[in-house]
């Protein structure tokens, strides 16, 4: 079976996938000074648990934050006796072409995105991760990726909020049912809230006019659920879609090896 780790800024996400379909998926924060052991322990508590019967003979590592990839190599060494792909180094290919300024390192998990995106959709998408950061990569007709758009993330944005403004409390985001808020807290969940459907909606309409073509628009990430409630922001919110990219990273590079 594959373990693919998805780690992000904030989180990171471990998927057990048997050929067919994910087994299980888990979440702990990120943090570089965890250990191979501790990650080891965490795994196989949540697997028994679980009562889940997972023979781990693969591993594949997206990881945004460049420390944590020591430990996990370890856990996949020593553990699962294997040799895990890391997207991003020159062993793990990719089923697709990455075309953008020379010197230019685009990030891991943008990259999945792009793979997943276009092995669900074919080419010519626009794909919105609300992470850490919001990001929008743009998949040509190929599936190549051209580049995209780096915007902070709606947490982020409201973290940044409170802690530089002394009178403003933290909120969590919600969709209000009012624009117009009648206290603080509705007031910055609406100025959040409403500002970022503001702000993909005419990011993804100039990608569409500098393209000059038909692009279908996708969302993932933690607050693309939340977003998806808004009127004709996206085509299609998906789940996951980073781990289903990891699979698929897998398996074009476990063919090349054969071929």
């Amino acid at each position: 079976m594959l373990l693919a780790i998805d780690c992000g800024n904030t989180n990171t996400v471990f998927s057990i996938w048997d050929g067919t379909k994910f087994l299980a998926t888990w979440r702990t924060s990120t943090e570089h000074q965890r250990t191979a052991d501790q990650y080891y322990v965490w795994l196989s508590t949540l697997l028994n648990i679980h009562r889940i019967e997972a023979d781990i003979t693969e591993m594949i590592i997206s990881s945004t934050v460049p420390r944590v990839v020591f430990n996990l190599r370890v856990l996949a060494d020593r553990y699962f006796n294997t040799r895990p792909y890391v997207v991003g180094k020159p062993d793990c290919r990719l089923p697709v072409a990455v075309r953008v300024d020379a010197g230019t390192a685009v990030g891991p998990d943008r990259l999945v995105n792009t793979v997943a995106g276009y092995d669900l959709y074919g080419g010519d998408l626009i794909v919105v991760d609300f992470g850490t950061a919001t990001t929008f990569d743009v998949v040509a007709s190929d599936g190549a990726y051209v580049g995209g758009v780096i915007a902070p993330g709606v947490n982020l944005s409201l973290e940044a909020l409170h802690q530089a403004a002394a009178a403003l409390p933290h909120v969590d985001i919600t969709k209000p049912q009012r624009v117009v808020g009648t206290n603080t807290v509705a007031c910055m969940q609406s100025g959040v809230f409403w500002g970022y459907v503001g702000l993909v909606r005419e990011i993804c309409d100039r990608i569409k006019g500098e393209r000059d073509r038909p692009m279908k628009v996708i969302s993932t990430g933690g607050l693309a659920p939340l977003f998806q409630q808004s009127e004709d922001l996206f085509d299609e919110w998906v789940d996951e879609l980073t781990m289903h990219g990891l699979t698929v990273i897998h398996d074009y590079n476990k063919r090349q090896e054969t071929s």
